[in-house]
């Protein structure tokens, strides 16, 4: 397989993969709507599919379904002044359409939790300005209304792709899969504003095939890690706000190496274990047979019981979390693993490891782990471990384990939220 077949055979893995499931939902919430607001029975009619799907940049897993849905302007006088009625009244048309859904008003939309994403509506009345369709909608916190401008961000996006062909989308959803698989807190908007303004400055990958595609991962990731820190960019199209939810350069640094490194590499098999280590799992292997080690005779015997937590629970990765380890000798810590790692050190055996998370993730959440040991010693003591695991200390928030055999190992936790995987980090291990 050639690094070209791989690509597409990743990018036809993210596809969305339920579409007509997801479409099925609009119709339905904005029939109900209509009737509501209306008394009509139409299913699309006065409903704007908006955020990553509506920009055609959503990957398998989305979780996450923006839609507005444009209120009446005869409407206006009676919520102008009470944008919280507006909201309320939403939630109660929808409670009727689904009974048995959890749904709630959250400061500027409704939620509606389906059990495998959630639908963000967003009531809005329509405001022309000069040439420009804006759209005005509640925020209860301040009792007010705010603007948003979704159709010059769709526009950008159809009027890009005609002139420079379809890389910028499809990079959109290859960036998507990296900050789920590495964890980083990127909103969607950022993503494909960031994508477009990488692309505005590289003609060369207009119309590209994805004989090229690993260049273009390289030299995004590369200017990724350069872009100066900031807390936030305007978007493509609107020019409104787009915050950063937390700086992306040193993963973005880290995943400009590996790339360096995969297209440098010659053997099949480590060049596509690179772009894995990148994108996740649902990069290709690659199609090459792999020789096990002399040490390992064909009577040797283990089992490997990995476990991915994408087969599990969708990811959408929105918010923060970072993973660190007290290492314990007789109870008394003698060091964070972090500041081992910094130091280019490794941990000693029979030590006591306390894994413990920080997070933003507003509870309540649960908390999955994945401790993974790699190497001949794993191998041949038939430990390579590697389930989806709960927490065994403080109520989710602390795994704990031990140091007692040597080799390479790390540490997974995963935070979710509404049966989503909304934050997720990473640590090393090394055993001395």
């Amino acid at each position: 397989m050639t690094t070209s077949q791989a690509f597409s055979e990743f990018l036809e893995n993210i596809k969305v993969d339920n579409s007509e499931t997801i479409s099925n939902r609009y119709h339905e919430i904005t029939k109900k709507l209509n009737k509501m607001f209306r008394d009509t029975d139409s299913e699309t009619d006065n409903c704007l599919r908006v955020g990553s799907y509506g920009r055609y940049t959503g990957i398998k897993g989305i979780s996450d379904l923006d839609m507005l849905y444009i209120m009446p302007s005869s409407k206006w006088d009676e919520y102008k002044n009470v944008p919280d009625k507006l909201l309320k009244d939403v939630k109660a048309a929808l409670k009727e359409r689904y009974p048995n859904t959890k749904i709630k008003d959250d400061r500027l939309v409704v939620d509606v939790f389906f059990t495998d994403f959630k639908f963000e509506v967003q009531p809005v009345f329509e405001e022309q300005v000069d040439d420009e369709t804006n759209y005005k909608f509640p925020d209860t916190k301040y009792d007010s209304y705010r603007i948003t401008k979704p159709r010059q961000e769709q526009a950008e996006m159809t009027s890009f792709r005609r002139e420079h062909g379809d890389t910028h989308r499809l990079l959109c959803k290859m960036v998507r899969s990296w900050k789920n698989n590495v964890g980083q807190a990127i909103g969607g908007l950022l993503i494909d504003t960031l994508t477009h303004r990488f692309l505005s400055d590289h003609s060369e990958y207009d119309n590209a095939g994805t004989i090229v595609f690993d260049e273009l991962c390289r030299d995004f990731f590369e200017y990724l890690k350069n872009e100066p820190k900031q807390d936030h960019y305007q978007a493509l199209g609107s020019g409104q706000d787009v915050k950063v939810k937390k700086p992306f350069q040193a993963k973005a640094k880290k995943a400009y190496n590996k790339s360096v490194e995969a297209i440098d590499e010659s053997d099949e098999v480590k060049r596509y274990d690179l772009w894995r280590e990148i994108f996740g799992q649902q990069f290709p292997k690659a199609t090459t047979t792999v020789t096990e080690s002399r040490e390992f005779s064909s009577t040797a015997s283990y089992t490997d019981p990995e476990q991915f937590i994408e087969d599990l629970y969708p990811v959408d990765i929105r918010y923060n979390v970072t993973l660190d380890c007290e290492v314990k000798r007789n109870g008394f810590r003698e060091a964070l693993l972090s500041h081992i790692l910094a130091s280019g050190q490794r941990v000693s055996r029979v030590r006591s490891l306390e894994f413990v998370l920080t997070t933003d993730v507003p509870q309540p959440f649960n908390v999955k782990w994945k401790v993974r040991n790699v190497g001949d010693e794993a191998k041949r003591r038939n430990c390579l471990r590697g389930e989806i695991i709960d927490s065994n200390r403080m109520g989710g928030m602390v795994r704990h384990e031990s140091a007692d055999f040597r080799g390479p190992h790390y540490v997974e936790c995963y935070i979710v939220k509404d049966s989503i995987v909304v934050a997720r980090d990473r640590i090393n291990v090394p055993i001395e």
